[in-house]
């Protein structure tokens, strides 16, 4: 466990060099969410005055999802491993005396926790200062913020857990593109990453409430703001760490299997 760690530490503390990227990072997801608030005010203004979420829940569902984009974004992801499996260079991971699949998830989280650490703040903390309907307001109850950072916890480990697929898929074809552009925009979407999952019509959410993909970004924000009712809230943090544990052990009996029919050429 101590080698993971010290791995995390150093990746978590070379994220962290990349300030420029910070700054824009920010300027561009305060640019989004300004986009996103107007785009649903006026939908809300023409449209009927039953929602399934009140304005002031979904500011701060999106000032959430601006804020901790780097944790819960599928789309977040390393470009080296996939040139380390298209190049062949994974080989040079074979030889550390270290679990494959547990170095690399590992350094997925370092990299989403350094970026994340560098615009959230910033990006939230403004936001409590923006006038109505733009402002983030904060947690619901003390006990909605309990849930929510337990919550959010899960969620960002089950979202690299869901990563963890699209990476080890790649071993199987020959360009990483297509697999991982079908299953980014597939989780983008029934994760709540365009629209919120309680906007889009109960005949269709009843099923994706059934998936991982509504434990990821949907739950914590939707339990932060009380749009989750607190009866809901246990349920729904136990349904996270199953299918968290399902995706982790998916990963890893794919993984295993992959690497005993891995065929590195060259030399």
């Amino acid at each position: 466990m101590r080698p993971y760690i010290s791995f995390l530490k150093i990746r978590f503390i070379n994220g962290l060099q990349y300030r420029s990227a910070a700054y824009a990072g920010i300027v561009t997801q305060f640019a989004w969410g300004f986009m996103y608030i107007m785009l649903y005010q006026a939908f809300y203004k023409s449209g009927s005055s039953k929602v399934p979420m009140d304005f002031k829940e979904l500011s701060s569902y999106i000032w959430l999802q601006q804020g901790f984009l780097a944790l819960f974004m599928t789309w977040f992801l390393e470009n080296d491993i996939f040139d380390l499996i298209s190049s062949g260079n994974v080989a040079y991971e074979l030889i550390r005396p270290l679990d494959l699949y547990n170095i690399w998830f590992t350094r997925n989280c370092a990299t989403r926790l350094a970026k994340a650490v560098l615009r959230c703040f910033p990006i939230l903390i403004i936001a409590l200062f923006l006038p109505e309907p733009y402002r983030f307001h904060g947690p619901y109850s003390m006990e909605s913020a309990i849930f929510f950072f337990i919550s959010m916890t899960l969620a960002f480990i089950l979202v690299v857990a869901y990563c963890m697929l699209i990476y080890i898929f790649t071993m199987y074809t020959i360009s990483p593109m297509g697999i991982r552009m079908v299953l980014v925009m597939l989780a983008d979407f029934l994760a709540g990453g365009l629209v919120p999952l309680p906007l889009l019509p109960d005949y269709f959410t009843k099923y994706i409430n059934l998936l991982p993909f509504a434990f990821m970004q949907n739950t914590p924000f939707r339990i932060y703001s009380g749009n989750l009712p607190a009866t809901d809230c246990l349920k729904s943090i136990l349904l996270q760490l199953v299918w968290l544990g399902l995706l982790v052990i998916l990963g890893k009996v794919i993984i295993s299997r992959a690497l005993k029919h891995v065929v590195v050429q060259g030399g």
